[in-house]
């Protein structure tokens, strides 16, 4: 049960990280040493990308009845978020992907809880 519970974290790491990737600049020029300034821009965006595949990954992993695999219905929106924050440096596009984050952990998670519930996730 607890691994069921790191895939939500992975998806909360990631709003936070696109909100950072989002702040990275004004964060530097005022002297903030968050992790996406001391990681850099590249590797910050690497890293939400990595959350978003880990926690998938973990989804499939878990799962021990097909009921498990709903979440896996959410995952052509977390593509979509990972090219965004790929591509985009700052901007409406970036706070439309903190917002599309949010929403995706959201809807995993009721996804994810019917199938937690039933004791054939985690």
């Amino acid at each position: 049960m607890i691994l069921a519970g790191v895939v939500m974290g992975l998806l909360c790491t990631a709003i936070l990280v696109v909100n950072n990737v989002r702040d990275l600049d004004s964060d530097a020029r005022v002297g903030k040493r968050t992790l996406a300034v001391r990681m850099g821009r590249r590797a910050t965006r690497t890293y939400y990308t990595l959350l978003l595949v880990a926690a998938y990954c973990l989804v499939a992993a878990l799962a021990t009845a097909p009921l498990a695999l709903l979440p896996l219905i959410t995952l052509p929106l977390a593509v979509k978020l990972a090219r965004t924050v790929a591509r985009q440096v700052d901007g409406p596009p970036l706070n439309a992907a903190l917002a599309g984050t949010a929403r995706l952990l959201a809807l995993v998670s009721l996804l994810w809880a019917p199938a937690w519930l039933q004791g054939v996730a985690g």
